[in-house]
C-alpha cells in the first residue's frame, strides 16, 4: 500500500524505495551535491542518467562521478540508451527505448545486469519485452511531460493489464506529488520523476523528493 511507506529493518525505520529518478537534461556543478542530498532521503531505487546531446568522453566523466554517489546510497545506476557504456562505468544496467536497438542483443550484452524497456501504451510491446526476460517495463506518458512534451498519452488501464505479468512497472510522464499515488494504486511499482525534482521553481531538489512518501 502507498500509505505504508516505511518499513522496519533490523530495528531501524527506512523508507520504501519506489522512486525511479531521471537526471536533468544538463548537468551543472551544483548537480552532484544536490544528487547526494536527494538520494540521502532514502526513497530512490533507481537513478537514470539521460543525456542526449553530449560527447561520450564528457558523458563518461559525469557518469563516473555519479556512480560514486549512487553507490554510497545503494541506488541502482542506470544508463540511458547505450548498453555498451554499462561495463565502462560499472553501472547496474541500461534503459532502452524502442529505437535503441535489439532487446535481445542488449540482454545478451548485459547478461545479469538490469535491462529496462520503454513500451509506451502498448500491450504488444510489453509482451515482446517480457519475452526477452527484461527486468522492468516503462509505461507512459500518463501526464503531460516537460522531459518528453510530444510523447503519446497512455491510458491508466494498461497498468492493470500489464501488471498481470508480474513484471515491475515504471510509470513515466509528468508525474508529480499530486498524481503519483493513483499510478501506484493501479499497478505501477515505481514512478519516474525528473522535472519535479530538478526543474521545480518552488522547491529545492532535496525538499521536492520528500513529497514522495
Amino acid at each position: 500500500m502507498v500509505g505504508k511507506f516505511r518499513k522496519r529493518v533490523s530495528g531501524l525505520i527506512t523508507l520504501n524505495k519506489f522512486v525511479y529518478l531521471i537526471s536533468p537534461s544538463e548537468i551543472n556543478k551544483s548537480f552532484y551535491d544536490n544528487l547526494d542530498k536527494v538520494l540521502s532521503y532514502g526513497n530512490v531505487k533507481f537513478f537514470q542518467l539521460r543525456l542526449k546531446e553530449i560527447q561520450k568522453n564528457n558523458l563518461l566523466k559525469i557518469a563516473k562521478k555519479i556512480r560514486k554517489i549512487t553507490y554510497k546510497h545503494k541506488v541502482k545506476f542506470i544508463i540511458n540508451d547505450d548498453y555498451n557504456l554499462v561495463p565502462k562505468i560499472k553501472a547496474d544496467g541500461c534503459h532502452i527505448g524502442q529505437n535503441d536497438g535489439s532487446i535481445k542483443v542488449a540482454k545478451n550484452k548485459l547478461r545479469k545486469k538490469i535491462l529496462g524497456v520503454t513500451c509506451h501504451n502498448s500491450i504488444t510491446l510489453a509482451r515482446r519485452a517480457i519475452k526477452y526476460d527484461v527486468n522492468y517495463l516503462a509505461l507512459g506518458s500518463f501526464f503531460k511531460s516537460k522531459l518528453k512534451p510530444y510523447a503519446k498519452k497512455a491510458n491508466f488501464g494498461i497498468l492493470k493489464q500489464v501488471k498481470k505479468n508480474k513484471l515491475p512497472i515504471v510509470a513515466i510522464g509528468g508525474i508529480n506529488n499530486l498524481n503519483y499515488k493513483r499510478l501506484m494504486k493501479m499497478g505501477a511499482k515505481y514512478i519516474a520523476i525528473s522535472s519535479f525534482i530538478w526543474d521545480n521553481p518552488k522547491l529545492k531538489p532535496e525538499i521536492a523528493i520528500r513529497k514522495f512518501k
